[in-house]
């Protein structure tokens, strides 16, 4: 059976055309239209892992429950692809950022069972144990960090200096994290290109990997790889305003993600990861 073939039997529909479209980086992506008007965006590769997909949709899902943002519907998934609502692409509108910031607030509020996840979380190749725990400084630093500072020294995107600074953080995270809160509902992997704005102007959440969290992780995130609006921030914090002194944990936050791109890209990643570090150690 072809891909098609696959998405169809999965959607409980027959297929009409499949076609190669742009979109994906790890994953190859198709274009897939079904006979009751759907368009399904499908995602998919050799050697994908067995849960990694299904692992995709149920953060859609989770994401989809409280209604505060917009997630594309999970149209069909298997052991081999992801079949999801087609999205035609536009630019982000004004009220599409305020919308987007207001919306993000009220994901986060809906708030997760603890910190963590039943499953482990994935980005590309990499996986953590993100299992339930009661203590996100510990979380962060001992599941999510630490555990890139092997990979990334091997890799030579990490000096013996970094090294050492970001074991450092980890060992301090506790006083460092932040006022406590509960736990938020968070995207997971929230950069700029995983905000994806429709033809109406209104934005789009894809690709998530989510869990429960600290939120200032979601928003350090997406400054990391570009800069969301004045009118996003102020809506965000209209409905939730940040803990005090937050802009001081802005790259504490932004730690975690330049850690993976250390271990996946190398280049500049480990440097940059040494410098966030630095602010936060003597």
């Amino acid at each position: 059976m072809s891909l098609a073939d696959d998405v169809a039997a999965a959607a409980g529909c027959e297929a009409t055309s499949s076609r190669r479209v742009g979109g994906g980086s790890i994953n190859e992506a198709y274009a897939v239209e079904l006979a009751d008007g759907r368009r399904a965006f499908v995602k998919t590769r050799d050697g994908a892992p067995a849960d990694e997909y299904e692992s995709e949709a149920a953060s859609l899902r989770w994401l989809a429950e409280p209604g505060t943002v917009r997630v594309p519907d999970v149209i069909a998934v298997g052991a081999a692809f992801l079949a999801l609502e087609w999205i035609d692409t536009g630019s982000l509108s004004a009220d599409g950022e305020e919308e987007l910031g207001r919306g993000l607030a009220q994901l986060h509020a809906a708030g997760a069972p603890a910190f963590g996840a039943e499953h482990s979380l994935r980005i590309g190749p990499l996986t953590w144990d993100a299992s339930p725990a009661g203590d996100w400084a510990a979380l962060y630093a001992e599941r999510l960090v630490r555990p890139l500072i092997g990979p990334a020294r091997d890799r030579g995107a990490l000096s013996a200096p970094g090294a050492e600074v970001v074991g450092a953080v980890c060992d301090r995270m506790a006083d460092l994290a932040g006022p406590p809160e509960p736990p938020a509902r968070l995207h997971g992997d929230l950069w700029s290109g995983n905000v994806l704005a429709g033809a109406d102007g209104h934005a789009w959440l894809i690709d998530p990997v989510a869990y429960g969290g600290h939120r200032e992780v979601d928003l350090a995130m997406l400054r990391l790889f570009g800069s969301p609006s004045r009118r996003f921030g102020e809506a965000y914090d209209e409905v939730a305003p940040l803990a005090e002194g937050h802009e001081n944990r802005v790259a504490l936050y932004q730690l975690f993600p330049l850690m993976v791109h250390a271990v996946l890209f190398g280049g500049r990643y480990g440097a940059s990861a040494e410098q966030a570090a630095r602010r936060f150690v003597g």
